[in-house]
């Protein structure tokens, strides 16, 4: 009992933290309920153990003990061999069953997000939409979406605990699953297989919303960036495409048209800066600019030979790209 008070006190202890033990989705439902069954066959187990290990401790040392003749090999033929069976039988077809229907992924008629994981950030685009974003990708509620993976780089692994399983993304293949959830929210993603110094921070949202604003999302991902409002964003519009930001980075209806780092077109309303490096606001986003390696070193933005007094006109600018 010590041990399973400690087990079910660990799957609370994140904190708010994913976790594939609270599903929101029916992939990651099918792999909590395989789990619970998994875990109380093994507590019954243990159960029996014990049980039988104080058996053989207290009750078969007492002097009036009497087994007779050919007790002990049925015993050891129904719990050494017949209870093991049935076990892993039932543990097999339903992790059979489980498989299939993971496997099951939707018609050719359902939405395709392609992402593609980067050291360390994930790329996000829609087919047939122009524009691109970075570590957030939406999915409309109640509805299965295919997810295609591929990676630019080294093995990645796409991980929504909450949604679904995770899935490899190996070089030179396209690979995919499917995101379900009947939950609107925003359910934290991550790289589930080390891939280098910034492993960590290579983490993404899955925003479930319903389908009005999903299409809006999707309309959104192929217009123009918002347009510079006030003079101070007007001249870090300048200083952003003057400098070197416009060689790395796209801002659609720019001049920038970069193609090494993220897509910047709607960086002022991302979640984080880093992919789940830091906050996204003014203080994180200047020291980003101004030396990324001070807050996700290894990565692969150098400083940026930005002017003091330009740096803030910068911040405000890429703040209201929204």
């Amino acid at each position: 009992m010590a041990m399973l008070g400690g087990v079910l006190a660990l799957t609370g202890c994140a904190g708010g933290a994913p976790s594939a033990l609270d599903p929101a989705g029916t992939g990651a439902g099918r792999v909590a309920d395989l789990w619970w069954v998994l875990f109380w066959i093994s507590m019954a187990v243990f159960a029996e153990v014990m049980v039988l290990l104080v058996w053989a401790l207290v009750f078969r040392r007492r002097r009036d003990a009497r087994v007779r003749h050919g007790q002990p090999l049925r015993f050891v033929a129904i719990a050494g061999a017949g209870i093991p069976l049935v076990i892993l039988v039932t543990v097999y077809a339903l992790g059979l069953r489980d498989l299939v229907a993971l496997g099951d992924g939707p018609g050719p008629e359902a939405t395709t997000i392609e992402v593609t994981g980067h050291r360390w950030w994930w790329e996000v685009r829609v087919p047939g939409v122009a524009g691109a974003t970075a570590n957030e990708l939406h999915i409309p509620v109640g509805e299965k979406v295919r997810i295609r993976l591929r990676t630019a780089d080294v093995l990645h692994s796409f991980w929504v605990p909450q949604l679904m399983p995770k899935t490899d993304l190996i070089a030179g293949e396209v690979r995919e699953t499917w995101l379900q959830t009947d939950r609107a929210g925003t359910y934290r993603g991550q790289c589930a297989e080390y891939c280098g110094t910034q492993h960590a921070h290579m983490a993404f949202l899955v925003v479930a919303e319903p389908r009005r604003e999903f299409d809006a999302w999707l309309s959104q991902l192929g217009s123009p960036a918002a347009r510079p409002q006030t003079d101070a964003q007007r001249r870090g519009q300048e200083a952003f495409e003057q400098g070197s930001c416009a060689g790395c980075h796209t801002i659609r209806g720019t001049g920038a048209d970069g193609r090494i780092g993220p897509d910047l077109s709607d960086v002022g309303s991302r979640w984080s800066i880093g992919a789940g490096a830091v906050s996204n606001d003014g203080g994180h986003l200047g020291g980003w600019i101004a030396n990324s390696q001070t807050v996700k070193p290894g990565n692969f933005m150098p400083p940026q030979p930005v002017d003091a007094q330009r740096l803030p006109d910068l911040i405000a600018y890429l703040q209201s790209l929204t």
